[in-house]
């Protein structure tokens, strides 16, 4: 064993190599991306990795993986199960023979995600184990005991740390490289249960049920599922705290100043730790539980105190204890513990917390930072053509999930509408098919395109829908880190292949109108977005141009001072970054400022000029 100072999601790459996995497939998506790209820089060379097109393909190639013996890891963030769960609920029928882990980084907040959804409630519906790590250290261990649980049980299972657990940095305990595990796979045996039938189904659901009863007898006596007792002047107190993730270790901090409450921490909620609820909830009053997002522990506590005939009072979320909506933070949970004591007539060893206290002498005023696109994104080159060739025209500009969703901020104002990858395509069809006389756009990335897109094309060539799809291709995933992806001819693992014309792409399934312009020769791309909204049915536009942190451009405008009327149309119409204002007048920022050129082209009087030297 050996010190390494890691990220949360470097620790759990660093486990799975030391738990002798064989395969790993995912999509990027933030807070888990850094888990794969680990792997991929740290594999040994028998470890295969691979950025999936989506996360449903992910998780059925891992499958195909598992089923030959192999371990195997699926990386993703919550909205990406949602992709993934049409394979997943059937998979845990039909069960796996070697050890799978599907690693899902949960994100309140959200800080960078569509919704808090939680993992753990998935968990309970799809029936599958869940692992859920409080810390980096305890996420590095818990995904080697997850392989062992899932090849035992031959059942996926859930991994589920969160942002703080994903993105936090710690000093890790990890083993040396001989003494990481070698799993060296039987093949694929062929057997009729990989084939899933209604019959076999109906008797895979009965395993499933008796196997997750076990589970939970199993996971009372898991050394991750812990009670602490109370100690001191709370020796006799009836009053508890049930916590899990990384809430336990908030819980912990606040304890420390307040004095120690006896305290259960829930590692597995799925299937709940029973006997071991029951054991902590012995002589307690009234238990106060701490999580985030969805009310898991303090659900399966109120069902084991219904079950036994138990007087507990549970409090937590639905009881309006604990918020109801974001991240929990040292602060919070302290004022939840203070407010749950006195309520309870018990009085705590200090009224306030120190620590929290302190840190909230100490904090600055943070900045604001609305979000923006990048100076010089090509992105906002092509929003900016759409707007000016669709000026005075009953629009609709339907956008997706990306860098590009910053286009629905003032002044571009050009995305109506934003559900989840890939849905803009459907969105615009259905708006279209209602309101005839609405130019429909929807906006999507290349990356996105493989990920979600092609399926709304099809549907919209084969239904005859009219809109116009505007493919904003910046050679990259730019959002999460700029993975690649089929366009790039590049994989995880980085071999040089083919790439996947989109082009080629869209004539293939029917799209005959299909235009590849540079957004930045402005005039051209907005001549193209007219042309193209003129005509019927379905037809394309690929606004390509590299992401300017991935093709550094090399150059600088400049603002003519003798030239400039002040007019502001820079500023009031791009919204830039690099273009700002102040008493002394305009000005462009020289350290922000890529060259590329679009600020002249809308200034009224060439009062902007320079050159790109990309």
């Amino acid at each position: 064993m050996h010190k390494e100072f890691l990220m949360g999601n470097e620790a759990i790459a660093l486990g799975a190599i030391a738990a002798g996995v064989n395969l790993v497939s995912g999509y990027p998506g933030t807070p888990s991306t850094e888990v794969l790209e680990t792997i991929a820089k740290r594999r040994a060379n028998q470890i295969y990795v691979e950025w999936s097109v989506n996360e449903k393909v992910a998780l059925e190639v891992a499958a195909g993986a598992a089923y030959t013996g192999a371990r195997t890891l699926v990386t993703m963030k919550q909205v990406g199960l949602n992709v993934a769960s049409d394979p997943l609920m059937s998979l845990e029928y039909i069960g796996v023979k070697g050890g799978m882990v599907i690693l899902v980084a949960d994100d309140p907040g959200p800080i960078s995600s569509q919704t808090e959804q939680d993992t753990r409630s998935f968990a309970g519906f799809s029936k599958i184990p869940c692992f859920d790590p409080s810390s980096a250290q305890e996420a590095y261990e818990m995904i080697q005991e997850a392989y062992v649980f899932s090849e035992k049980y031959h059942t996926p299972v859930f991994l589920r740390p969160t942002t703080r657990v994903c993105h936090g940095y710690a000093s890790i305990d990890v083993k040396d490289a001989e003494e990481y595990l070698v799993n060296s796979p039987e093949g694929f045996v062929k057997d009729p249960s990989f084939v899933i039938f209604p019959k076999l189904s109906f008797q895979a659901h009965k395993r499933i049920e008796e196997r997750n009863q076990i589970l939970t007898d199993i996971f009372s006596k898991y050394e991750k599922n812990i009670i602490h007792e109370a100690k001191g002047a709370f020796t006799d107190a009836k009053i508890g705290i049930a916590t899990g993730g990384i809430s336990y270790t908030y819980v912990m901090e606040a304890l420390k100043q307040f004095g120690m409450l006896r305290t259960l921490k829930v590692s597995t909620p799925y299937p709940f730790p029973e006997k071991l609820a029951l054991s902590f909830l012995d002589g307690l009053d009234a238990v106060l539980c701490v999580e985030e997002l969805d009310p898991v522990i303090e659900q399966a506590l109120v069902n084991v105190c219904g079950k036994y005939h138990l007087s507990t009072k549970i409090y937590g979320k639905t009881t309006g204890n604990v918020q109801i909506a974001g991240e929990n933070s040292r602060d919070c949970v302290c004022e939840s513990i203070q407010e749950f004591a006195k309520a309870n007539d018990y009085i705590l060893a200090t009224d306030t917390c120190n620590a929290c206290e302190a840190d909230k002498e100490q904090a600055p005023t943070l900045p604001v930072r609305p979000p923006v696109l990048c100076a010089g994104c090509p992105h906002r080159a092509s929003f900016y053509a759409v707007k000016q060739a669709m000026k005075g025209k009953k629009t609709i500009f339907c956008g997706d999930i990306g860098c590009y969703t910053l286009g629905n901020a003032m002044p571009l104002d050009m995305v109506d509408t934003c559900l989840c990858m890939g849905a803009g395509l459907g969105i615009a069809q259905g708006v279209g098919h209602i309101e005839p006389d609405t130019h429909c756009f929807a906006f999507v990335g290349d990356s996105t395109f493989f990920a979600s897109a092609i399926t709304g094309v099809v549907n919209a060539i084969y239904n005859q829908a009219r809109m116009t799809l505007i493919i904003l291709d910046n050679s990259t995933t730019a959002m999460t880190g700029h993975q690649p992806h089929p366009g790039t001819g590049l994989t995880m693992m980085g071999e040089i292949v083919n790439k996947v014309n989109i082009e080629q792409v869209l004539r293939g399934i029917g799209v005959t109108s299909v235009r590849t312009v540079n957004p930045l020769d402005l005039q051209e791309a907005i001549e193209a977005v007219k042309a193209a909204s003129e005509e019927p049915f379905v037809k394309a536009i690929i606004f390509k141009s590299p992401c300017i942190a991935i093709e550094k451009q090399h150059g600088c405008m400049f603002l003519d001072d003798t030239k400039c009327i002040g007019c502001e149309k820079c500023i009031r119409e791009l919204g830039c970054p690099a273009i700002s204002k102040d008493t002394q007048g305009i000005h462009i920022d020289a350290s922000m400022c890529t060259g590329c050129g679009l600020c002249s082209k809308v200034c009224p009087v060439n009062a902007i000029g320079g050159e790109n030297h990309a």
